[in-house]
């Protein structure tokens, strides 16, 4: 044989061995990769158990939570405040721990670069603007030393609040006498919302939007005014409350012919727990809702709601509200309604 080919067949054998070392790496790795893989289930299988009987114990906690705050709001337990708070502790580790397991903590940051940018919306024009101008420490140039020449500015909008403040309003009346008899005259005394009570117009509107509109109890709002210097007390704010009610009666009874001179209204009522003074047990009161809206057909008249309030949910009370009514009641099946079925100017 031939040298050439002796060296054609060492050639091939250095190539099969080869081949041979370099399936034998791949059947390596191509094991260890299913390990891998096979460790990966087992851990996602724990995990997915383990974020399962947390979602089970979470579901189970807001379940408890809520109950307690059923009966918080009938007793005002101090032993159930306890409960809340722990439970609510409880909750949110339990929530953590989950997060933890999912992973939903640590999820890895996305470069900056990689990041969609938003758009940020701009800030509403109709707020007022404070201008903060800010100029170059440098009077020149810092690299030659040459004189700087406007060029424009770089702006940045931030969103800040500016806390309301009490103070008081001092009115001094001023008196005068004749110089020539005993007559004594002085400026009238400016009317006010509550005779003379010491609350302006801008103070009775905070609290009564505090209570009405972001469900502010008046002995929080009581504890917000403590912490600016002021102590206003439960009873007083209550009074204050009471008697902007008798100023909005006239509102009221407006609203209320107004809801009731058409010839279709909407109605349903919605229980409201109520603390009555000197009971320990929370009693249920209704809330009736009168709608008046008739967009739908095209009508140009505003829509507009009146609420009534009643210890109970007796016919009698949607009786009475109705009473000036005429016209096409919706409503649901309470048997309350039943006795008006009966009315010459209804229809239900």
């Amino acid at each position: 044989m031939s040298q050439k080919y002796l060296i054609r067949i060492a050639e091939l054998e250095r190539l099969l061995s080869e081949q041979a070392e370099a399936l034998r790496q791949k059947d390596q790795q191509l094991s260890l990769v299913e390990e891998t893989e096979a460790f990966l289930r087992s851990a996602l299988a724990r995990a997915e158990e383990k974020i399962e009987e947390d979602e089970r114990e979470i579901e189970h906690l807001r379940a408890q939570i809520e109950k307690l705050r059923r009966m918080l709001f009938g007793t005002r337990s101090e032993k159930l405040r306890r409960e809340v708070e722990l439970a609510e502790a409880l909750l949110k580790q339990r929530e953590q721990d989950s997060d933890r397991y999912s992973g939903r903590e640590d999820d890895p940051q996305v470069p900056r670069q990689l990041r969609q940018s938003r758009h940020r919306r701009p800030l509403p024009a109709h707020l007022p603007r404070e201008i903060h101008r800010l100029e170059p420490e440098e009077s020149c140039c810092p690299e030659c030393g040459g004189e700087l020449d406007y060029l424009g500015e770089v702006s940045a909008e931030q969103l800040e609040l500016v806390s309301s403040a009490l103070k008081v309003i001092r009115t001094e009346r001023v008196k005068k006498a004749c110089t020539k008899c005993d007559c004594i005259v002085e400026a009238p005394a400016p009317s006010r919302p509550i005779e003379r009570g010491i609350a302006g117009p801008g103070l009775l509107a905070r609290v009564l939007t505090g209570k009405y509109c972001e469900h502010l109890p008046l002995y929080r709002q009581s504890e917000i005014f403590a912490r600016q210097g002021v102590e206003l007390s439960r009873a007083l704010l209550s009074n204050w409350v009471d008697a902007c009610c008798q100023l909005m009666t006239p509102v009221n009874d407006a609203l209320y012919r107004y809801v009731m001179n058409t010839c279709k209204v909407h109605t349903d009522d919605t229980p409201v727990k109520v603390l009555a003074p000197g009971q320990k047990k929370a009693k249920t009161g209704r809330i009736w809702t009168y709608v008046r809206d008739d967009r739908n057909v095209g009508s140009s008249s505003p829509p507009a709601v009146w609420f009534a309030y009643s210890p109970n949910r007796q016919g009698k009370h949607p009786e009475q509200h109705l009473r000036p009514f005429r016209g096409i009641l919706q409503a649901d099946a309470f048997t309350g309604y039943d006795r008006l079925g009966d009315a010459a100017n209804l229809l239900i």
